[in-house]
């Protein structure tokens, strides 16, 4: 279906959070995703692979390979790739520095958009106080995220013998528990504060499975989500707007752009 679309051209594109290793994970979405977009950058924000997975129960289907071998196409194409290692890839934080083909491993780095706007992008696990200070807590919180995806695809075998769509009972905990709120909204002023001792106009990051922009703290806050369950992304346009975009909708026939207000427009900082 994505191969039937126009290819869209757009400056920059972020991913994050697609944990490759875990089983219930949208790989072939995020495939097409990739099929019909090119950009000038592409940057791939942390947790692509889940390593904590993997050294537990090898699973690499041969559809990894097609996404891997995708992403270096592109990169050999001319495209920028950036990889920002997450806690989940943190064993890819050895390469710091170095490129894999034409790939860049990097810490964190700083995105300019066409209107000279800039945007520190990183995958967010430094400044989570659990993945920092209690890994055992981030373990077993990991696990708890497997459990709720395993309940989620009985929910879904029956949602869609009813002809309903994808529902994710983990982003609904995650709207709805007030706990769950209060922990995103702490690690929202923590990257926000990053960026601000930054000097940037804005900050790019994943690790939390929630994807967001907004400007509520003074500062552009963008997220880019998962690959896990949301299947979201973030472009930069060519006119140096960002996009929020939610590819399951868009491919069911739901085009909703969420676009937050001009990309160029004065924050504080």
């Amino acid at each position: 279906m994505a191969d039937e679309r126009e290819t869209r051209q757009v400056r920059a594109m972020f991913i994050s959070d697609v944990h490759l290793g875990m089983k219930p994970i949208r790989v072939g979405q995020l495939i097409e995703f990739l099929r019909a977009h090119d950009a000038e950058t592409i940057y791939l924000v942390g947790d692509i692979v889940d390593g904590w997975r993997l050294a537990k129960a090898w699973h690499w289907p041969n559809e990894y390979n097609i996404l891997v071998n995708l992403l270096l196409e592109k990169a050999n194409a001319g495209t920028r790739v950036v990889y920002l290692p997450g806690n989940h890839d943190e064993f890819l934080r050895e390469y710091l520095g170095t490129y894999f083909g034409e790939v860049e491993f990097v810490d964190r780095t700083v995105h300019t958009t066409a209107t000279g706007k800039t945007y520190l992008v990183i995958h967010g696990d430094q400044f989570d106080v659990v993945v920092m200070n209690a890994k055992w807590l981030a373990h077993v919180g990991d696990w708890a995220y497997n459990a709720a995806l395993r309940v989620n695809i009985a929910i879904n075998w029956v949602r869609r013998r009813l002809g309903l769509q994808y529902w994710s009972l983990s982003a609904w905990a995650k709207q709805k528990v007030k706990n769950a709120v209060s922990v995103i909204g702490r690690f929202e002023e923590a990257l926000v504060h990053e960026a601000k001792e930054s000097g940037v106009d804005g900050v790019i990051c994943g690790h939390i499975h929630f994807a967001d922009m907004h400007d509520r703290l003074g500062i552009h806050y963008i997220n880019t989500g998962d690959w896990v369950e949301s299947c979201t992304a973030i472009v930069e346009t060519t006119d140096g707007n960002f996009e929020l975009i939610k590819w399951t909708e868009m491919m069911a026939g739901e085009p909703r752009r969420f676009r937050l207000r001009k990309a160029d427009r004065s924050v504080a900082s």
